[in-house]
């Protein structure tokens, strides 16, 4: 007879207890949907202009950098002049590199070849834009480096995963390593951000 009451209030518990939503047992159920254009040619025009680095795969060029931000100008029909500028911590003066940029013929204005230090040369490829030019994915050969852009510096959790979950699921990045980029003091020390060079 004890057990009757013991089953009716585990009964009366379980009904005042909040019900866990269907995605807290899968994180990437949570992501919203994301809809990009991953086939059309890109628009150079809306393209261009500032772009803040969510997101990358740390690098050698790029490795402990804070306020990451492109800045992209066509200079002459398909050439493209892009200031990159950032900080070693957000104590530290702002720096930045001049990259040129020749964007490859037959892709759909998608491929790039770029030159670091005027003499290194590079590739790389938009993935996928938002239909309104508000984020952008940016790949490189061999999938191991990658980037997300926005075109502001705050991107909401949910989007951020749904982006990486994009990368990773459609294009065969490997995002083991990709790291969200610290656009404000509060970032730094946060789970997924990368450490910057000086605090």
């Amino acid at each position: 007879m004890r057990l009757i009451p013991a089953i009716l209030s585990a009964l009366l518990l379980s009904f005042t207890l909040p019900l866990a939503p269907a995605h807290a047992q899968d994180p990437a159920a949570a992501a919203p949907v994301v809809e990009g254009d991953a086939d059309g040619p890109i628009d150079l025009q809306r393209f261009m202009g500032r772009w803040y680095v969510i997101g990358r795969v740390p690098n050698f060029v790029e490795r402990g950098h804070v306020a990451s931000v492109n800045t992209y100008s066509l200079t002459d029909g398909d050439k493209v002049a892009i200031r990159y500028q950032f900080r070693d911590g957000f104590n530290e003066p702002e720096e930045e590199i001049n990259i040129r940029a020749k964007v490859d013929d037959d892709s759909g204005n998608r491929r790039w070849r770029t030159w670091f230090y005027k003499i290194v040369p590079t590739h790389s490829r938009i993935l996928e834009v938002a239909p309104d030019y508000s984020w952008a994915l940016i790949g490189y050969p061999g999938r191991e480096m990658a980037w997300i852009f926005a075109r502001q510096p705050d991107m909401d959790a949910a989007t951020y995963r749904a982006l990486a979950l994009r990368l990773r699921d459609k294009y065969d990045v490997n995002t083991d390593k990709l790291k969200r980029v610290p656009q404000h003091p509060a970032q730094v020390d946060r789970l997924g951000f990368e450490v910057p060079n000086k605090k």
